[in-house]
């Protein structure tokens, strides 16, 4: 078990992407926002920041069958597996409902730019200030 008050975030960074990578279950000690600290057992498949700037984990998560968020500050102790994903991840869906579909790698990196700058919703002319 690793504490993560005892040692970096890069190292516990290092350890969930390493985790991500091999698909290899990890056990977390983590503390919700309302003070309950529950132990779960996840499949994590992506790490991102929030505008906030807090770290969160995205992971399948074995007590509720189901996609969660997890933020690694919160995040007390974990241990990384050996045991291999056995949960299926849903699929990505737009707004809409539909099921987004993946053709090329030039669409996967077209989604990623969009998602990290573009802006979530349409700016118009009036809202901006062009430089001189």
């Amino acid at each position: 078990m690793r504490i993560t008050k005892n040692q970096t975030l890069r190292k516990t960074l290092a350890d969930l992407y390493r985790s991500i990578d091999r698909q290899n279950a990890v056990t977390i000690t983590y503390t919700d926002d309302n003070g309950e600290t529950t132990i779960r057992t996840i499949e994590p498949w992506d790490l991102r920041t929030t505008k906030e700037g807090r770290i969160e984990v995205r992971a399948m998560c074995r007590l509720r069958g189901e996609s969660r968020r997890f933020y690694v500050d919160s995040i007390s102790s974990y241990t990384t597996h050996r045991i291999t994903f056995v949960l299926d991840r849903p699929e990505a869906t737009t707004p809409a409902g539909r099921v987004i579909v993946v053709r090329s790698t030039a669409q996967v990196i077209a989604r990623e730019l969009g998602r990290d700058y573009l802006p979530a919703r349409r700016i118009t002319r009036a809202e901006t200030e062009l430089a001189a």
